[in-house]
């Protein structure tokens, strides 16, 4: 009879212990961001997270999850993007304390021209549609000398705010997403890093150029105010910024997207 009592305690505690581990519902893109995360997954388990990673693949339904507290955090975004839909979505989410990770240099590439000198007058030019990548896109134009904005300091440029455009081109914005597959129909599109990989494009090889490391574009881990501070949220933190992350990042991506910490 003790011995039975005995072995229930044991399967109770052991059941308390297996309920015990915190749950962390994180919402990402497929690449590079899911692939990060399923790296620390294991160090993450091992201090007692349950790392639960929800793949998305635009850039509007991870920040409404976290918003509508169907997820904890979510890890695709920088600071420009974020400030732009809490402003457009009336939402209040902030970057978590420390949540910097990488940034992945923003490029432009075209399957009709091996140099950006060879781009014609009037040529069609594909860039992201949501405000802060758009304006990305617009800066990294005016930096290769293809056009000349009005406000130099501004980040979030649309094409109203081209000031001169000597090849008069002619932007098609589209969904982020969509920009890989609109290659065959325009004469350049400028490419989120993450859907580059994702159509096996490489960044620093296929680019015809490319943002430099001085991109203010870091990418972020981000969560509501009432959750930013979690300590669960800093563990995940501290997962992602250690020198084998680091070294993981260097090593699978090869300069297509850089440690930022």
């Amino acid at each position: 009879m003790l011995k039975k009592t005995l072995s229930a305690i044991a399967l109770a505690t052991l059941a308390l212990g297996a309920q015990a581990a915190d749950v962390l519902k994180v919402a990402a893109t497929a690449v590079p961001h899911a692939e990060i995360l399923n790296f620390v997954k294991p160090q993450l388990k091992a201090q007692g997270v349950d790392l639960q990673i929800k793949e998305f693949s635009d850039y509007v339904q991870p920040n409404a999850a976290v918003q509508d507290k169907q997820l904890d955090a979510n890890f695709f975004q920088h600071q420009p993007y974020l400030d732009s839909y809490n402003k457009d979505r009336k939402s209040s989410l902030v970057a978590v304390p420390n949540g910097k990770v990488h940034v992945e240099p923003f490029g432009a590439y075209s399957s009709k021209i091996k140099n950006v000198n060879q781009l014609k007058d009037g040529a069609i030019v594909a860039i992201p549609n949501d405000p802060s990548n758009g304006g990305r896109a617009l800066i990294l134009l005016a930096k290769q000398g293809l056009i000349e904005l009005k406000d130099s300091k501004s980040l979030t440029p649309t094409p109203l705010d081209v000031a001169k455009n000597p090849k008069k081109l002619k932007f098609k914005e589209l969904e982020a997403p969509l920009l890989p597959r609109a290659l065959a129909d325009v004469d350049l599109a400028l490419i989120n890093t993450n859907y580059a990989i994702e159509a096996k494009l490489n960044p620093t090889q296929d680019a015809l150029f490319i943002e430099g490391a001085d991109s203010p574009y870091t990418n972020i881990v981000a969560a509501r105010a009432d959750r930013a501070g979690d300590a669960t949220i800093a563990k995940l933190i501290n997962a992602l910024h250690t020198p084998e992350v680091k070294k993981f990042i260097q090593d699978k991506y090869k300069g297509a997207v850089v440690p930022a910490f």
